[in-house]
């Protein structure tokens, strides 16, 4: 992919004497996973097209240490939180906007107690924000007409409580937006949360990202809508257990807006 994408880092930044008006903390899903890696390349487009002055801390970014934390090892959750803080505060980050609700939650909740406090904010709710400013324009292009329903990531949700701006933007793609018979505070992890995504599965008769996706594929949709890189990958693999690659997509929100608009 040759694509011109403008991502400069805090250090760039710091050195030409400027605070970009977000700090995007970009997370190890969407630095090293391939699905993932096209979530941040879509959320850059749409951040290049509205001219946001953002900035990434690059190779200073380390795992918020969320997995660590999940899986019971606090010792090693506090070094990566406390390494993490030493950079964002020698930057005097303010606003911090990411499209890992892992991470959203990890910066929101748990950093401010070992003293990193910053206004932290989900890529939908983000999003939301440019175009309640004017600042982005939304058709519904390649997917007006569309059937797509919206799988509630649990750290956006549940934990956090933001169920409305990611339907928001979906809606106005002129779709039809149908929700599952689980959704919004009684939404169904897609079995990735809470470090689950790196171990085997447990004992039992069905993997908890295929009931998802059976959930997903009873509203009938063209395209599963996600927030979360991690439920991307579990409702992604829903879709090969049931061989439906053909017809039914899982997307991220920022992808379906980044495509609508061919940026």
């Amino acid at each position: 992919m040759s694509e011109n994408l403008v991502v400069p880092t805090m250090a760039e930044m710091l050195a030409e004497g400027k605070q970009p008006e977000v700090l995007f903390w970009v997370g190890c899903a969407g630095s090293f996973d391939d699905r993932a890696k096209k979530i941040t390349k879509a959320f850059v487009r749409i951040l290049n097209r509205t001219n946001v002055s953002f900035a990434v801390l690059g190779t200073e970014e380390s795992c918020t240490g969320d997995p660590a934390k999940r899986a019971g090892n606090e010792f090693l959750f506090q070094m990566q939180a406390m390494m993490n803080i030493e950079v964002l505060n020698a930057y005097e980050a303010k606003k911090i906007v990411t499209a890992c609700p892992h991470c959203f939650n990890t910066l929101k909740n748990e950093y401010p107690e070992l003293g990193g406090n910053y206004e932290v904010i989900h890529h939908t709710e983000f999003l939301k924000s440019l175009i309640d400013e004017g600042r982005l324009t939304v058709e519904g292009g390649q997917f007006k007409g569309k059937k797509i329903t919206f799988h509630d990531p649990c750290y956006l949700g549940r934990a956090n409580k933001v169920y409305e701006a990611p339907r928001d933007l979906i809606q106005k793609l002129d779709v039809e937006l149908v929700e599952m018979k689980r959704s919004k505070a009684n939404g169904l992890c897609c079995g990735a949360g809470g470090a689950q995504m790196f171990k085997d599965a447990e004992p039992g008769n069905k993997e908890v990202n295929v009931l998802r996706t059976e959930d997903a594929l009873e509203t009938q949709p063209d395209i599963i809508a996600a927030g979360c890189p991690f439920c991307n990958t579990m409702l992604t693999d829903g879709i090969k257990n049931k061989e439906k690659e053909g017809q039914v997509k899982v997307l991220d929100i920022a992808e379906l807006i980044a495509n609508a608009q061919d940026l």
